[in-house]
């Protein structure tokens, strides 16, 4: 992720509200986890500054983080707020989920990049990534990569081969949504 200078906490915090009321797919989400048995409240989404490049984060127990440093409006949180509920999700519903065992991690890395809209043709057409072949394919893999490169457990080339040990099944698995959005 570029650098860039991101929303104040307050206006950050705003445009989560926003995206909690009114995004069908944040909300869609958030159905999803109460019918899993996993309501959340509203402090399990917090605004914080983060240190590491990334927009957000999902932290079991405590639940989702949105970087209000890293992101620059609506869409990105949209985007990223879907992404971190997706991993909320499949925190909820895959019983024994560890986030230390990077087959777990990836998986879950496999589906938020999928299901989210990270790898949108817009989002990667802004990336620079102008590839019409599988592009949304080679996007998931190399943003769940980079995603579980991140975690201790997984460094090297531990990542890429824990997604690509789980690709396939993980890619074509669109819980909660019927199909892919």
């Amino acid at each position: 992720m570029a650098e860039v200078s991101g929303l104040t906490r307050d206006d950050c915090q705003e445009l989560v509200d926003r995206a909690l009321a009114r995004n069908p797919t944040v909300k869609f989400m958030v159905d999803k986890l109460a019918e899993a048995g996993c309501k959340i409240s509203k402090p399990f989404v917090r605004v914080e500054n983060c240190n590491q490049e990334v927009g957000g984060g999902f932290r079991p127990p405590d639940g989702v983080v949105i970087c209000h440093n890293k992101l620059t409006g609506q869409e990105q949180i949209e985007h990223a707020l879907t992404h971190e509920l997706i991993h909320a999700y499949d925190h909820c519903r895959v019983r024994n989920l560890e986030w230390t065992n990077c087959e777990h991690h990836a998986c879950s890395e496999v589906r938020a990049a999928s299901l989210s809209g990270d790898c949108s043709w817009k989002q990667e057409l802004m990336r620079g990534n102008y590839g019409i072949r599988s592009q949304h394919q080679v996007c998931v893999r190399r943003r769940a990569e980079l995603s579980v490169a991140m975690n201790p457990h997984c460094s090297g080339p531990r990542a890429k081969l824990a997604v690509d040990t789980v690709f396939a099944k993980c890619f074509q698995d669109t819980e909660p949504f019927d199909r892919r959005p």
